[in-house]
């Protein structure tokens, strides 16, 4: 009688899904070559959730470098320069910081206001005749909006990480029981409970749960780094939010 148990273990024998030569000696490239089909599909996508996790793991690490370098260098100027357009012009040079987009975005709030008004541009401690703010509350909803979109542009792709932390090991679960299944429908069909019988099936279980715990645990852990810095980022921002806050509302109030 043909059943659901005999289609899968004959579409294991059809790939090659065979028992191991009886050596003695472990070899993986063999199990991999005498692995289904459903073991191989589960094999390939936690390979492929390995590659793009490192690939962002590496992407956001050099990023993120490059963001805290940066940062520290425009910090420098902001405090060094006695006027905004000083900063404004070293902005371009450091496009890796967000702490260049916040400045921006206060800068240009600043400027909108006093063109308005009729005064001249925005610069702390100008002698000539002082602008004046009309509103500082929209200054800080400017820096606060600025603020959001960079957290947003140095947590993108984070998150795919905690995908992938997250169903990896249920993937490579889903191959465990398949690999257990199989070697169960081995003893069934052949009536032997030698290791040369069900060996094949328990292992591709055991690499399909290998390759997922290889696959998720680098994105949890490197996930939970990158949201600690992502945290450190946004400190920094709200940080200097408040400083430009403090000397626009000393100036030019």
């Amino acid at each position: 009688m043909f059943t659901l148990g005999t289609f899968i273990l004959a579409l294991q024998v059809q790939e090659g899904a065979v028992p191991l030569s009886g050596t003695g000696d472990v070899n993986v490239i063999e199990i991999l070559q005498n692995t289904g089909p459903v073991n191989r599909t589960v094999l390939a996508i936690l390979l492929l959730l390995s590659v793009v996790s490192w690939a962002i793991i590496l992407v956001k690490m050099w990023s993120y470098r490059r963001v805290t370098r940066q940062s520290g260098t425009f910090l420098d100027v902001f405090r060094r320069s006695a006027k905004f357009s000083e900063v404004q012009a070293v902005c371009p040079s450091l496009p890796a910081s967000p702490l260049v987009g916040v400045f921006q975005a206060g800068y240009a709030e600043l400027n909108a206001q006093f063109r308005a008004n009729g005064s001249g541009q925005a610069n702390p401690g100008s002698p000539s005749v002082r602008p004046t703010l009309k509103s500082l509350p929209a200054v800080d909803r400017a820096l606060l909006r600025a603020s959001m979109v960079e957290l947003t542009k140095l947590e993108k792709r984070v998150t795919f990480l905690a995908t992938i932390a997250s169903v990896a090991p249920f993937i490579g679960l889903f191959g465990t029981v398949w690999g257990i299944m199989i070697a169960f429908l081995r003893i069934g069909a052949t009536g032997a409970t030698n290791l040369a019988t069900v060996g094949p099936g328990i292992s591709e279980a055991l690499i399909a749960t290998a390759l997922g715990l290889f696959a998720a645990i680098p994105a949890v852990w490197f996930y939970n780094l990158f949201t600690t810095q992502v945290k450190g980022f946004a400190s920094q921002m709200d940080d200097f939010s408040l400083e430009f806050l403090n000397i626009a509302e000393r100036n030019f109030t």
